[in-house]
């Protein structure tokens, strides 16, 4: 039979205490030699490194820190962290937001700072915590905006898996909501952005059949190359021109174009911009798919040419030049955002300095032009249900007065607009044409006597 002895053990107490002794010696052997050797502040730094590798315990946390903003850039990561935590809040969460504007679907929930959310993700557990600090500037005496960002946190052995699944899980996810519930922005520099809710579609416009069908393929095959766009070097973005008389429809094509592609739109209004640094913000924070719109582009700012530039840069440094405004368009600033539309619009195109018209800049120049007779039926359908199968016994006379006149669109919506009666508005809409057509031939008289009594002088 085996018997344990203890005399065979390897060990003892007496060993082991004589094995902790011989360590001690060494240590207090070490330490004297570098108390004489080394200078305090290494001796520091050793004695710091060593309490802390060896005494201190180690977080099995990573955490990533989801900034909301990258410089004067939106964070996309934050955005859909945002969008996609509205779905995992719980019964957990003592305190929430909840907002709805009139053109949201749903009430849209969303946690208070210091709040944290759990999430499951195949096999591993994240928790999320929504932090906002006031942003103190040192430089002025107000505080300034404040500083929101998301802290995700998990097991560190899962970083690799978080970062590169879970997080495009997250992306991914909150692009699904977004097109199920998203209500069209309309944005500007000097307010809170509001909900677009302008009627406008490419069925309704007034005009001509064929230009619509050439505007709507010219944006289907934008927003489908974003491939193409990269592998030729080009910015994804691209330009209009839009240029015609007041009131023949230029805001509600760019109404119709937001409504057809479901991009935000933000308006510019270059008047209101300091100079090119402010421009250059406001480029960098409008987002992804929007169009920006800058409306009366020949009379917003002293741009019309390069010699007005430079007399203007003399006078003063604080104005958006003509060299600032292309930069903006096309430039390296241009770069800074993918799948942007931009909208110029004016009443005189000749106005406009040419570097302003080449391709690149304003790629597609519409011109919106009176109403026309096709206009017209558009507008008749849309405001007393006249269609095309079923004409009123007016349309005609109407149509070929439209042919023999300048009228714009809003000019003819105003006139139906003016009574539920369909003979009543058709025919107010016959005189109207008509007073129209004796007004501009007593102009036309006019102008013809003006020009032969001044070659008689």
């Amino acid at each position: 039979m085996y018997s344990l002895n203890f005399k065979d053990m390897p060990t003892s107490a007496s060993s082991l205490f004589s094995a902790y002794a011989s360590l001690a010696a060494f240590i207090m052997l070490v330490r004297s030699i570098m108390d004489q050797l080394l200078p305090h502040e290494l001796r520091s730094c050793i004695y710091t490194f060593i309490r802390q590798f060896f005494f201190t315990p180690r977080s099995l946390d990573m955490t990533i820190i989801i900034d909301e903003k990258c410089g004067y850039i939106n964070n996309e990561v934050y955005d859909a962290a945002e969008i996609y935590l509205q779905t995992k809040i719980s019964d957990l969460n003592e305190r929430i937001r909840v907002t709805k504007t009139p053109g949201q679907k749903s009430l849209n929930i969303a946690v208070d700072k210091d709040q944290e959310m759990m999430d499951f993700f195949d096999g591993v557990k994240l928790t999320w915590r929504f932090v906002c600090a006031e942003d103190k500037k040192s430089d002025s005496g107000s505080g300034g905006d404040d500083k929101r960002h998301f802290e995700l946190i998990f097991d560190k052995k899962h970083r690799t898996k978080v970062i590169d699944s879970y997080l495009s899980h997250v992306l991914a996810r909150a692009n699904a909501i977004r097109e199920e519930e998203k209500v069209l922005k309309l944005d500007s520099q000097s307010s809170d952005s509001v909900d677009l809710e302008h009627p406008s579609t490419f069925d309704t416009l007034a005009m001509d059949p064929e230009l619509k069908r050439t505007i709507i393929e010219d944006l289907d095959r934008f927003v489908r190359r974003k491939e193409f766009y990269r592998k030729v070097g080009k910015a994804w973005k691209r330009g209009y021109l839009l240029y015609g008389p007041p009131g023949t429809g230029k805001s509600s094509l760019i109404a119709a174009m937001a409504n057809y592609l479901k991009f935000d739109v933000y308006d510019l209004e270059l008047t209101s911009v300091y100079d090119n640094s402010e421009l250059r913000r406001i480029l960098l924070s409008t987002s992804n798919r929007s169009i920006l719109v800058i409306e009366d582009i020949d009379c917003s700012v002293d741009i019309q040419n390069r010699e007005s530039e430079e007399e203007s840069n003399e006078q003063s440094n604080t104005k958006v030049t003509l060299s600032g405004l292309l930069n903006f368009i096309d430039g390296l600033w241009s770069s800074c955002g993918d799948e942007r539309i931009i909208v110029f619009t004016t009443n005189n195109k000749d106005k406009l300095d040419p570097a302003l018209l080449r391709p690149g800049r304003m790629d597609v120049h519409i011109h919106m032009s009176y109403c026309t007779p096709r206009g017209f039926r558009v507008l008749a359908s849309n405001y007393l249900g006249i269609h095309e199968s079923n004409p009123h016994r007016l349309c005609g006379d109407i149509e070929g007065l439209i042919d023999s006149t300048e009228v714009t669109p809003a000019e003819i919506a105003e006139e139906l607009m003016k009574s539920d009666d369909v003979d009543v508005a058709m025919e107010g809409l016959v005189n109207f044409l008509n007073r129209k057509k004796s007004e501009r031939s007593k102009e036309d008289d006019e102008g013809s006597q003006g020009t032969n009594k001044s070659e008689i002088e």
